[in-house]
């Protein structure tokens, strides 16, 4: 990754920064690296996590109906000697 210094910010917009961040929880570093990804997002473009990738791709699809294998239970553990 690289990396980025910002000079000479105004005080103003680095209270501003800071204010935003303690809101969203966030450390001014991450909130600015939020603030540019959101800005450089190209309209039009979707940014999906994996998560969401699945279910869009489980509606383009449809369901899958994958086999269950049989459960196989083992003897319950102990600790006597044999």
């Amino acid at each position: 990754m690289a990396t980025l210094t910002i000079r000479n910010l105004p005080d103003h917009v680095k209270d501003r920064l800071r204010v935003r961040a303690a809101h969203n929880g966030r450390s001014m570093e991450a909130e600015a690296r939020m603030i540019l990804e959101e800005s450089l997002v190209e309209p039009g473009t979707v940014d999906l996590s994996w998560v969401e990738a699945f279910i869009e791709i489980g509606r383009t699809y449809g369901p899958v109906d994958l086999p269950v294998p049989p459960r196989e239970v083992e003897p319950a553990w102990t600790f006597d000697e044999p």
